[in-house]
């Protein structure tokens, strides 16, 4: 591929109960290894993913609670790393809940191929995560800077707030990842949506991948309703509809395109509308 393009997969990952931390890695493996056969760069999963090692339960029956969580962190690490250096892949392992100074936060993790790992906790709380979870927001967005190009981790809610998604895209970055977890249409319409908005608004790309399928036994990941997409700009030369590659919906699958920072660049510059360099900030700020 030529210099500022390059190709990215995007996971629906299914959620299933499972009895090992062996089943979840050997899971997880697949889905490298199928983005891998298609020649991805990058390979995103869903947020609380991990949620799944909570069906392991605890002896008698009962899931984790999400508390137990973090004593998972450092095999989770462990295996992603080991999946980015033998692929040469940079994986955004979905979200996991880590902790920190006894609180916990929903954390975005980036893994590089050169065995660097990156983490961008979630900022914008959802009222399940704080009143049942007690989940602690992060208090800085990040943006990584990456042999293909700067990004951003912008997880599930975080992309219904224009604000931040404006920060990323003056500090730099052209692609915004959002990894997500909904469990019904109406939450997943108001991410997928927001993406769409946050790809206009910006003239960026947005990757999102969501969790599908189901953890019977697990508080508030009982049911999932998930697609993952690959959004551009409604502008010539991208889709009309902004969409490179979408998946089916609630299906166990990956969805695939290459991404071409030049096309942005072209439409920033003189696309049929130019919404990044027309911004008003002589009536609201200047975020760059």
């Amino acid at each position: 591929m030529r210099k500022g393009r390059f190709r990215v997969s995007a996971v629906q990952y299914r959620l299933g109960t499972i009895d090992s931390f062996e089943a979840f890695a050997a899971q997880s493996t697949h889905y490298v290894c199928a983005a891998q056969e298609f020649g991805a760069d990058f390979v995103l999963f869903p947020e609380f993913f991990t949620t799944q090692l909570l069906s392991i339960g605890d002896g008698a029956g009962r899931a984790l609670p999400i508390g137990r969580l973090p004593e998972f962190t450092d095999r989770y690490r462990a295996l992603f790393t080991g999946l980015a250096r033998e692929t040469g892949m940079h994986i955004i392992a979905g979200t996991h809940i880590v902790e920190r100074g006894g609180k916990l936060y929903n954390t975005a993790h980036l893994f590089l191929p050169d065995g660097r790992v990156l983490e961008q906790p979630k900022l914008h709380l959802t009222p399940t995560e704080v009143k049942e979870w007690k989940l602690t927001p992060g208090e800085e967005l990040r943006v990584f800077g990456t042999e293909h190009g700067t990004i951003a981790l912008l997880t599930c809610y975080d992309i219904e707030f224009p604000e931040i998604a404006r920060i990323a895209k003056a500090r730099g970055a052209d692609v915004v990842f959002c990894p997500s977890c909904t469990d019904d249409q109406h939450g997943f319409w108001r991410v997928r949506y927001s993406c769409h908005a946050r790809a206009v608004e910006n003239q960026v790309y947005v990757v999102t991948a969501g969790t599908v399928g189901s953890l019977p036994t697990v508080d508030f990941m009982r049911m999932n309703y998930g697609q993952a997409a690959i959004i551009t700009p409604n502008d010539v030369p991208f889709p009309p509809r902004g969409v490179l590659a979408e998946g089916v919906v609630g299906e166990d699958m990956i969805v695939t395109a290459d991404l071409d920072l030049t096309l942005l660049e072209e439409v920033r510059a003189a696309g049929s509308v130019t919404t990044w360099r027309d911004r008003r900030t002589d009536l609201y700020p200047d975020w760059s």
